[in-house]
């Protein structure tokens, strides 16, 4: 026994959103969103849908008509907790109706029930890497002031309607990744001006706080928080000027909880908008809005990169470009791996905030084999989740306040930046390719029973190493 300990109340669980699992492509009245136009994933081309097409995303693993099953395989693994998305578009298929869509509000009264009948708690993002397309075709995206109100009004719908089963919320997915891929992120092009694309991210800060003010309203003992994707960057040398670029990259991404921890825009941020001539039209009411700050920071970690003052080869992990570091090994994906960085990461946040974290999104995407007797043996996942995991309750023991950990992809799902079935990340595999082929069976890897004695251990079960 490692005499680990994770509080009591420790949320354990796994993280999954609806644009990558939920499949039932525009049935039930649900509208097309950015993610159905994206069919390579976030750094793919943006295509027309026609009748009769198909892209992988459509069916995805079928949670729609599946989550009954896939629920009971993760009580049966001891989940405390499950984050999960409502697609925008099943509720406001269009985004501008008054009306919403009532066969998209009782699907997830229906998966939030089965979620209850086991205990798991759901936790909910309000919009996770998707908004209706009409929104974008037809008023521009978040680069329309129009588009705050539209995304209050959903978000007042589903607070009034679920306030009672979902008292865990967060409001957009990753919502710093806009910077980096903004169509999926503010529904803008990519090649958007820095201008454009701040102004589009300010109103999704406004409609941000406007969100965790309707929650507080709506919900209640309900708690709402941001999710940011934790880019943890290091200076590449000892050098003052790494040292200052390593920061300034750092401040980039953590601007946006800055703003909604703290209810302000920094000084910081006014001077680098002053360096590159950007004014936002901010309105009356928008900084008064902004004071309405989250309750607690969710993130996801992947990696963490080095940043130089002198010009550097990037590779890409997830979202963000970065200085490999010399130091660390990489996935299949060339995402390096770093363990100790989450629990670093962990303690700058709560230095930063003073606010109770929650790690929301980690995990290994690899390639699984099924062997002849049809067991998935996947110790370099079960390797990779171990040492985050100890690092976790490093952090802990630090002092910091950490509410949970829900891993990503606890089922194999649809990646979002590839759009591949390939990279699994899941305990529980799902027969599907890439060429979207298979039975969709679902089949326990060996992580699944390792998570399972993890949960029931309270994380005793880990290895020290």
């Amino acid at each position: 026994m490692s005499n680990i300990l994770f509080p009591q109340d420790f949320q354990w669980g796994g993280a999954i959103a609806a644009n990558q699992v939920e499949g039932a492509y525009r049935l039930y009245g649900k509208g097309l969103s950015t993610s159905d136009v994206q069919p390579q994933g976030v750094f793919g081309d943006i295509v027309s849908r026609e009748p009769g097409d198909h892209n992988i995303k459509d069916l995805a693993i079928d949670f729609y008509h599946h989550y009954p099953e896939d629920i009971a395989l993760f009580a049966e693994m001891g989940f405390k907790c499950l984050r999960t998305s409502i697609a925008w578009t099943r509720i406001f298929p269009n985004g501008d109706e008054t009306e919403a869509n009532e066969a998209g509000l009782a699907f997830y009264d229906r998966l939030f029930d089965e979620m209850l009948k086991y205990g798991i708690k759901p936790l909910v993002t309000l919009s996770h890497y998707e908004m209706p397309l009409y929104l974008v075709e037809h008023y521009g995206g978040w680069g329309a002031r129009r588009v705050i109100g539209f995304f209050e009004h959903y978000a007042r719908i589903v607070f009034e309607r679920f306030g009672s089963k979902v008292k865990q919320w967060l409001t957009f997915n990753e919502i710093n990744m806009s910077l980096h891929a903004p169509f999926t992120g503010v529904g803008l092009a990519q090649n958007s001006s820095k201008a454009a694309i701040y102004q589009a991210i300010h109103h999704q800060l406004v409609a941000s706080a406007l969100a965790v003010k309707a929650c507080h309203e709506l919900v209640p003992g309900g708690h709402i928080g941001n999710m940011l994707l934790g880019g943890l960057q290091y200076p590449l040398t000892s050098k003052p000027e790494d040292v200052l670029e390593a920061m300034q990259m750092n401040r980039g991404w953590m601007f946006f909880a800055d703003v909604q921890a703290r209810g302000a825009y920094p000084n910081y941020m006014h001077r680098y908008f002053r360096d590159h001539q950007i004014e936002l039209d901010i309105e009356p009411g928008d900084l008064e809005a902004l004071q309405n700050t989250v309750d607690f920071i969710s993130f996801s970690y992947y990696f963490t990169g080095c940043a130089s003052a002198t010009a550097q080869e990037k590779k890409r992990g997830n979202i963000l470009s970065m200085v490999p570091n010399p130091h660390l090994k990489a996935s299949e994906w060339g995402w390096q791996i770093d363990a100790v960085g989450l629990r670093i990461l962990l303690n700058e946040l709560w230095d930063r905030y003073q606010k109770p974290l929650f790690i929301v999104e980690n995990g290994l995407g690899a390639k699984d084999v099924v062997e002849a007797d049809g067991s998935i043996r996947d110790d370099y996942r079960i390797s990779y989740l171990n040492a985050h995991l100890v690092q976790v309750a490093e952090a802990i023991k630090d002092g910091v306040e950490v509410l949970g950990y829900t891993s990503w992809g606890p089922i194999d799902l649809i990646s979002a930046s590839t759009a591949q079935m390939s990279k699994r990340y899941g305990y529980i595999h799902v027969d599907r390719d890439d060429e979207g082929n298979g039975t969709l069976e679902r089949r326990r890897k060996r992580s699944f029973y390792w998570y399972q004695e993890v949960i029931r251990t309270n994380g005793d079960s880990l290895k020290m190493e």
